[in-house]
């Protein structure tokens, strides 16, 4: 299996990081990618630089005054004259009858969900290199790989059309699923993170095209805490077409592939031209954020089952952050796939 990839992503370097109060250095770290790269490395798996595809894929995804304000928000941020190192808002308005602001502060807090996802000066180089390296991924697919995978920084699936949040700012698993239906007619996200992929449900929720499936630590003690139960199916036209399978924190490898069971009978049902993997590692037994209790092996059964499926598959990089085994588990679920392929 192929692996896109670029050193652009070094660019995002947050620092801030909010934790029950207590100030830290965030997990979402450039190292990420050095222990991934050498799972990939150890995996024998072949490097690809992405292609630049613009804004375009960007835009089928998220909103324009959101483009905007990220790719002019540094700027706007250094020409207040007494701002700090990384833009993080102190406001996160509701937005009911609510007028858009045009004060760079007031956008700062219109456009984040949280405090986790602090903008610095490389901040929209490296998430606009990651959707580059997603949409190749897709565009790679299409044209005939089996599977690719996408080693993209900072990650996405907590992004909504036009709000970033939990290290997230623009949802590469999103863009390359609207880049899979140029070519099918019917597309599947199957989020595999600890954390529920909130951004990329609410980014499809009324859209009957893309399937979201999220298997996660259950909400109510885990973040994102107000989204990812099992009732959330959709609405509109896309009612049924999302689905939420929430585990009890601390659940391990049989349990997890009990849920993908679940999973695979409703992709199936839903028979899909295409797969995006959102695919944290984060639910490792040794993921600082622990969540859930993966093994290294049950990663490698997390693959193996993603390839029964059958389907054209494009892997997105989402959380999974420092610990010694990050690149083995990576290394473990791409063998997996490749193995029961």
């Amino acid at each position: 299996m192929k692996a896109v990839h670029t050193e652009l992503h070094r660019s995002h370097d947050p620092q801030f990081f909010l934790v029950r109060g207590v100030v830290k250095r965030t997990t979402e770290q450039p190292e990420r990618a050095d222990r991934l790269l050498k799972g990939l490395k150890d995996g024998k798996h072949q490097l690809v630089e992405p292609t630049i595809f613009g804004q375009g894929p960007r835009a089928r995804i998220h909103s324009p005054e959101y483009l905007s304000f990220l790719s002019e928000a540094w700027d706007a941020w250094t020409a207040l004259g007494d701002s700090g190192p990384e833009m993080i808002g102190n406001i996160h308005p509701v937005r009911h009858a609510a007028t858009y602001p045009t004060h760079i502060v007031g956008k700062l807090g219109w456009h984040t969900a949280d405090t986790a996802a602090p903008i610095g000066p490389g901040t929209w180089a490296a998430v606009c290199a990651a959707t580059d390296v997603a949409t190749t991924a897709a565009q790679m697919v299409m044209d005939g790989e089996d599977a690719v995978y996408a080693l993209c920084r900072p990650p996405g699936h907590h992004a909504y059309r036009d709000m970033a949040g939990g290290f997230c700012f623009l949802n590469n698993s999103a863009i390359a699923a609207a880049h899979l239906r140029l070519k099918h007619e019917r597309v599947v996200i199957l989020d595999v993170d600890v954390h529920h992929g909130n951004g990329t449900q609410g980014i499809f929720y009324a859209r009957p095209d893309v399937y979201t499936v999220s298997i996660h630590a259950d909400p109510v003690a885990y973040y994102p805490y107000v989204w990812g139960y099992a009732h959330e199916r959709g609405e509109g036209p896309g009612l049924g077409t999302n689905l939420n399978i929430p585990l009890a924190i601390g659940t391990g490898d049989d349990g997890y592939i009990q849920a993908m069971d679940v999973a695979r009978k409703a992709i199936e049902s839903f028979a899909p031209g295409a797969l995006v993997i959102a695919l944290g590692l984060d639910a490792s037994e040794h993921d600082p954020l622990k969540g859930l209790a993966l093994t290294t092996p049950g990663f490698r059964r997390i693959g193996q089952a993603i390839a029964k499926l059958g389907l054209p598959t494009v892997f997105v990089q989402e959380g999974g952050y420092l610990s010694d085994i990050l690149g083995a588990n990576l290394t473990s679920v791409l063998a997996g796939f490749e193995e029961a392929r």
